[in-house]
């Protein structure tokens, strides 16, 4: 069973900074795309960044540009999703997410295979 875990989020005052990881403990994240999507409440699950396997390509939606990072450490089995500079919309439940097709990483909820559960974030004052 292919398991995701995102680590905790948590509050963060607008213009702060959170770093979210994505971690497997059942597999290995290196042979997958590895994408970060979030839901805010009353919305559809949207795509926030993502990185490929084959050659770590990077993609990011136009809300993330210049404030959010997506790396990978392959020692560690860890996805990072650096958030800085946030603002009070960028408050979702943030979820990573695995794509067995390593070579690409843009697309929606449907192109990937495997989900984390979840993670809270707020950016309020």
């Amino acid at each position: 069973q292919v398991q995701l875990v995102e680590s905790e989020g948590g509050l963060v005052q607008p213009g702060g900074s959170l770093r979210l990881s994505c971690t497997a403990s059942t597999f290995t994240l290196d042979y997958y795309s590895i994408g970060w999507f979030r839901q805010a409440p009353g919305k559809e699950r949207e795509g926030v960044s993502c990185i490929t396997s084959t050659d770590s390509r990077t993609y990011y939606a136009d809300s993330a540009k210049g404030r959010f990072t997506i790396s990978r450490d392959n020692a560690k089995n860890t996805v990072y999703l650096q958030m800085d500079s946030l603002k009070p919309e960028d408050t979702a439940v943030y979820y990573c997410a695995a794509r067995v097709d390593g070579r690409w990483c843009r697309g929606g909820v449907r192109e990937y295979d495997y989900w984390g559960q979840g993670t809270q974030v707020t950016v309020s004052s």
